[in-house]
Parts: C-alpha cells; structure tokens; sequence
C-alpha cells in the first residue's frame, strides 16, 4: 500500500500524519498550510506543526508519469539521460586536466622555491662563520689603563715588553703558597667524601646528547681549535686557542664571540681562563706566554719564560701563579701581575722536553709529563723532582689531578690511560683503549666524581667504579680539549674539525 497526500494526491517524500484528521500529508505542504490559516485542511480545527507526526518509510519511488510508458518515450528518457552523463563526464575531464596543469605549476614553484632557499641557506651560513672569524670585535680596540704593577713590564710604545728576568721564590710568596694550600686542604676536608647536591647523576650524565656545535670561531683558512678552557666560577664563560695563532672568548649562553686575541705568532696550544678576573692566558710553539685583557681585548703581558716551544700552562689556585713547560726542558713558575719568572728548573739528568704541566689542587706540588713517557712530580717550594711514574711508552699528553688530589690520571701515546695513586706512589688502573687511540685531553669535573678522555672521540668515566659511561663520536676530527661545566651539567669539546660542541640533557 502506498501514502497519498491528501492535497497533492502524490505519494509524499516526507510524509506525516496529522492527528487532528489522521490524515496523510506531504510536510513541506501542509507545513505551508497551517503557516497561512493554522488549521487542519480536512477538518478546519486548530492545527500546529509540533502536533505533526512523522511517517518512518523508505525512500518512495515515484511512478512513472503515463506519458513515460510507451517503449518510444522510454527510449527518449534513456538518450537524455545518456547525454546528461556523457556531459558531464566531458566536464570532469576538462576540470581533471585543468587541475593537473595547476599542480604541475604549483610543483615546479615548489622546487625552484627549496633551491632559492637552499642556496640563501648556504650563504647565510657561510656568511655567519666569516662574520664571526674575521668582524672586528666592537667596543673592544679601546686602550685601558694598565695597572702599576704591570707598567714595568709595558714599553714606550704600549706594546708589552718580554720579561726574562728571574727574581726567586722569596719567603713571602712561599708563605703565600703555604697558607693557601692549608685553607684547601681544610675546606676539602670539610666536604669529605660527600658529593654536591647539585651535580648531575650518572644516569642522567648518561643520557647526554650533543645539544649545539659553533664552527665559526677560528679562521678556515688554517683549521683546528688546539686548546680549551672554561672560566671555573662561570663556566658560560669559554676560552678556545686554534691553529691559526688567535686565541677567542666565547658566551656559551649568547652563543657569540666576546673577543678575538691576536698577537702570537705561531700557533696556540694552551689556553687559561682565569676563575675570578677578566683576564685569560695562552701558549704557544712561538716560546711566549701572554696574559689578555678580555673587556680591552689587549695583550697587557708577554712572558718569555722559555727557549723553545711552549707545551703546557696550568694556574696556581692563588691565582696569582703560573705554571709553564717546554721543550727546551724547563718548567717556569711566573708571577702573572709582574710577568716575571720566579724560577726556572730541568732535571739534568733526564735531558728530555717536556710535555705538559699541571699544578696539584693544593698548588704544593704539579706534575708534568715529558717526551720520553715519564710523569714526574714535583715540589714547588723546594724545587725539587720528589717522585717519578714510569709505565707509559711514547711522549706523555695529558696529566690531570682529581679534586680530593689523591689520584692522577695520565694519558701518553701508547692508546692507554693510568691512573696513579699519590699516597701509595703506585700506578692503580690501567684503561686500554682501542689501537692507534690518541689522548690528547685529560679533565676531572669539579667535585672529581667524572673523568673525560678527549682524543680519537670523547669518552666519560665514572671515578673509582672507572666505568665508562659515555661516549660522543661527532668530531670529524680529532678532539684535543674537553672540559665539564659548573656541576657536570654540560660537557664541552674542540677538535681539529675547527668545532667547539656542547653536550648535555
């Protein structure tokens, strides 16, 4: 049975009863209806839409109109039915192509827009590594005033003169040297064996990536970052020296160049940054030792303490004191104020260059390795050779000393690390490392609980377990300094590769 409405007399698309007549009814109609005379059409008596009732039906199917029933009309519905598809089919294609055309276009725009940026990108960074090698450092040629104590040592010119003299270890600053070690011994003693609260675990040390990388700090032109420091009271505060003769202060948190330092005349390989003035010092095959003013940007001192090339530079905890080896097989002790050596001594009886210098965290005694794989150990107030470390082949790299100064670690060119025991004199530990393994860098954190490798790559450990714990290969080339921040909270490292990289979580 079909529905018919009872005011078209069609079968409704929408059907819906009406409860006043309970009759059937196409809503758009009598919707229209009883919005003009708001009655039933059938009966007359008040009627709303609300009061219409909804008839659930499938999709009716209308009949065919009479006309629609003779085979030649059928036939004419089918050819215009036809036609309207095989129109419309023709619209599709011409819109398909259309857009086909309009997608090839959007493409090749899209391509030749990667390449302009591609290349943009390129010379922006090529811009950025000139910009930051060869600028002039704003604000920072101005003279300053050299302090009374350094004018001895500045001539007519205002170039610093190279000082010679050598004056001796008067008791005043042996007293000096003993009253500060007695304070660091005591405030060590006071720590004990506690470890700060702040400094990172070894589960998160662990997890450390390489987080950013600056190429731009030395010249390309002669690549490799040879030296690297960071200020200990400030450890954003970073010192690199590189092969082509500059020395250069970094911000690690502005992530730009502070100053440029020019003045050696060979390349530099050691590089100091000092923990509580504005000043930094560096080394260099050329046999000099200078002392730089950051904030002028100036050379206010050029110790020449040496006959040959410069190997090795460490500062005395005062502050006050440097320490130098060379190669023409002397160590200096040099009062940085005056740029004068104190005193000057060899071991006469081993005759061998000497390799590099670091003072004990006491500042009493300082070790130094020599070409001939020996690490010897020294008293600074006496002068003397009190203890010897033999075991190592090959010249000896990197000396370090732990923060508690029990322990010291020594790298040679023999691919293995030793570490020595100073109370007992005795080598405790020995790390193999892979074959054809070059130290180049030996650093202990500030609180001695890490100890970082620099060399063929970066490795970490951790201090009495001595187990590794990282491992970073990102230098393209070799690494030759390395150097953790204030509490292990981020690790530093250059290289050959002309880089200077950070590492943390």
């Amino acid at each position: 049975m079909s529905l018919v409405c009872a005011i078209s007399n069609e079968v409704p698309e929408h059907p819906c009863v009406s409860p006043v007549s309970n009759q059937v009814f196409e809503r758009r109609l009598i919707e229209k209806y009883i919005a003009e005379n708001g009655a039933d059409p059938i009966t007359g008596q008040p009627l709303s839409e609300e009061q219409l009732i909804d008839i659930k039906v499938s999709h009716p199917i209308r009949p065919k109109a009479p006309s629609a029933t003779s085979i030649p009309a059928i036939l004419k519905a089918l050819q215009d039915e036809w036609d309207a598809v095989m129109l419309h089919s023709f619209t599709l294609r011409q819109q398909l192509q259309t857009t086909r055309q309009e997608l090839s276009h959007a493409l090749y725009q899209h391509d030749a827009a990667c390449r302009v940026i591609a290349r943009l990108t390129k010379e922006v960074t090529a811009a950025r590594e000139a910009l930051a090698t060869l600028k002039p450092q704003a604000g920072l040629v101005v003279p300053q005033a050299v302090p009374a104590s350094q004018l001895a040592a500045v001539g007519a010119g205002g170039e610093p003169m190279e000082v010679t003299e050598q004056v001796g270890m008067t008791p005043e600053i042996v007293q000096k040297l003993q009253d500060k070690a007695t304070v660091l011994t005591t405030e060590r003693k006071k720590r004990g064996k506690t470890v700060p609260e702040e400094l990172v675990r070894v589960e998160d040390l662990s997890k450390y990536r390489q987080v950013a990388s600056h190429a731009g700090l030395h010249s390309a032109s002669v690549p490799g970052i040879l030296a690297l420091d960071l200020c200990s009271t400030d450890t954003n505060k970073v010192l690199t020296g590189g092969a082509d003769k500059n020395v250069v202060v970094f911000d690690k948190r502005e992530e730009q160049i502070v100053a440029t330092l020019k003045g050696h005349t060979k390349k530099v390989t050691s590089v100091i940054y000092h923990p509580s003035q504005s000043v930094v010092f560096s080394a260099s095959p050329d046999s000099t030792i200078r002392v730089w003013s950051v904030s002028s940007g100036n050379c206010v001192q050029v110790i020449k303490a040496h006959e040959a090339g410069v190997t090795g530079l460490s500062l005395h905890a005062t502050g006050d004191y440097l320490l130098s080896s060379s190669e023409d097989q002397y160590w200096a002790f040099s009062d940085i104020q005056t740029g004068r050596v104190l005193t000057k001594v060899t071991d006469e009886t081993a005759g061998c260059a000497l390799t590099c210098a670091q003072f004990h965290p006491d500042g009493l005694i300082f070790g130094t390795g020599t070409a001939d794989s020996q690490i010897k150990i020294w008293d600074l107030k006496e002068r003397t050779n009190v203890a010897n470390f033999p075991g190592h082949s090959g010249p000896v790299t990197a000396v370090a000393f732990s923060e508690n100064g029990y322990y010291l670690a020594t790298g040679a060119q023999d691919s293995s690390l030793k570490l020595w025991d100073l109370r007992k004199l005795k080598n405790f530990k020995t790390i193999t490392l892979d074959s054809n393994y070059e130290v180049k860098s030996l650093v202990f954190d500030q609180s001695g609980t890490y100890l970082a490798v620099g060399g063929s790559d970066i490795r970490v450990y951790v201090c009495k377990q001595w187990s590794e714990v990282l491992n970073f290969t990102e230098h393209s080339g070799l690494v030759t300094g390395v150097a953790f921040g204030e509490y292990a909270q981020f690790l530093s490292s250059a290289g050959m590769d002309r880089s200077l990289k950070f590492y943390s979580l």
